[in-house]
């Protein structure tokens, strides 16, 4: 299940349909929230704002679960990620897993979120207190963190 929405989402709700969803036959489910956060060191982040590209961004995410799901013996992956104008503290995207066990429930979350920030097709721009905006260029940990997973030695 992929969701791209502005409203917020309600974090324990999505774990229960998830479990609802596998139906007993999990193990463990692990969870991940993702918060907007104060970037800059100049001044304070004021609002964060999402852009992505419908339709692609959906595919991108669903293939990013499927992988998940083939790599970790995962029953079910569920991803809720926010577009729009967020404020400081605003959760922004929802990320679980469910499994047997809970080493490939911990693994698939952790390789969806990791591959996420920088395969989904998303776009950051971020206000400052001041006013100052910019957009939040992908950061080179991402990137080999992702590269890490893609091109795995022990995963």
């Amino acid at each position: 299940m992929v969701i791209v929405q502005e409203a917020d989402f309600d974090a324990a709700a999505l774990v229960e349909e998830l479990r609802r969803r596998v139906a007993g036959k999990a193990g463990a489910i692990v969870s991940f929230t993702g918060y907007v956060r104060d970037y800059a060191d100049d001044a304070p982040t004021q609002s964060l704002f999402l852009e992505h590209y419908p339709g692609m961004c959906e595919r991108e995410i669903e293939a990013l679960c499927a992988t998940a799901q083939s790599r970790w013996n995962t029953q079910q992956c569920m991803v809720v990620h926010r577009v729009g104008e967020l404020r400081n503290s605003d959760q922004i995207v929802f990320v679980a897993a469910a499994s047997a066990h809970r080493t490939d429930a911990f693994r698939a979350c952790e390789y969806i979120i990791d591959a996420l920030k920088t395969r989904a097709p998303f776009w950051k721009r971020e206000t400052l207190a001041t006013g100052e905006r910019f957009w939040v260029q992908q950061k080179d940990a991402d990137a080999a963190k992702t590269s890490q997973w893609e091109n795995p030695t022990e995963t």
